[in-house]
């Protein structure tokens, strides 16, 4: 065999070889993926259970609270009793909230002056930051410290709830905080993982409801341009609820295709999910890989 054919060989079977590492690579990364995917349904369904043994903890709560207060001949309404039943009653119910939020990412602890919430907050399994919010629980449920953002409508929501339904009050900040968390932590995934793919720097404010960058669509001559503006108008969603992709005027018209294309990709899915889909797809403008 002459040194033309050995070197062909060696060349075909160093390729082979590739290919084999290549497709091994890939097929732990699918594996990979399908367990986190396992994992995140299993989650999900822990957290619907804990739910629905929150509320009816609640529930017992409340039933329990109702004929306590009977029994001591009171009314059902708290502010219409004397000033100690009233105090005594909310020692009570801050003791029986503090165990029924221990099962959805809200502990607590009894202080001199009232109580100490503590929210944590996760996003798809990873857990994130936790915030801690210390009540005055005297005549009227007073904010005394806490470490919200402030740019999370603590105001507004207490405003509404805090007085008449601290579970509900407790409930809607959690959802703004870990909405808040959540579409931070895209963000921050996007710039970590796809820094080649963004042009320029990827904006966003405080509250990280409004995003906006550039990222390139190659095709098989030239690259194109996409400008991306993502607004959430629900502050308790991680999901955008306007997405917005311009592009250059010269531009080919098979662009006005492909941006659709990620308009709906945006909105159904996390942001760094949807470049990972799209670089795993390898897409270019004119849809072929």
């Amino acid at each position: 065999m002459d040194k033309g054919n050995v070197n062909a060989r060696d060349g075909v079977l160093a390729h082979l070889e590739m290919l084999e590492v290549q497709a091994q690579g890939a097929a732990m990364k699918q594996q990979e993926k399908d367990l986190q995917e396992e994992k995140l349904t299993r989650l999900k369904a822990r957290v619907m259970e804990l739910r629905l043994q929150r509320d009816e903890l609640q529930a017992k709560v409340n039933l329990q609270e109702k004929k306590q207060l009977e029994k001591e001949g009171t009314a059902s309404d708290p502010a219409q009793a004397s000033h100690k039943t009233v105090l005594q009653w909310k020692i009570k119910n801050l003791q029986a909230m503090l165990q029924v939020f221990y099962l959805t990412g809200i502990s607590g602890k009894l202080t001199r002056h009232g109580v100490c919430f503590y929210i944590s907050t996760a996003y798809e399994g990873t857990y994130l930051d936790s915030y801690y919010l210390d009540l005055l629980t005297k005549s009227e449920v007073q904010i005394y410290h806490h470490s919200v953002p402030h740019f999370i409508p603590l105001e507004q929501i207490a405003k509404q709830y805090l007085q008449t339904d601290i579970r509900r009050f407790l409930s809607v900040l959690s959802d703004h905080l870990n909405a808040y968390v959540g579409r931070r932590y895209q963000a921050d995934q996007l710039q970590e993982h796809f820094s080649d793919q963004i042009k320029g720097t990827l904006w966003r404010n405080s509250l990280c409801n409004l995003l906006v960058f550039n990222y390139d669509m190659p095709s098989k001559s030239k690259t194109f341009p996409f400008h991306v503006r993502l607004v959430y108008g629900n502050l308790c969603h991680s999901l955008p609820t306007e997405v917005t992709i311009s592009c250059t005027p010269d531009a080919p018209a098979s662009l006005t295709e492909t941006a659709t294309a990620h308009t709906h990709l945006f909105r159904s899915m996390p942001l760094h999910k949807a470049f990972h889909s799209l670089s795993s797809a390898g897409e270019t403008l004119d849809g072929t890989p």
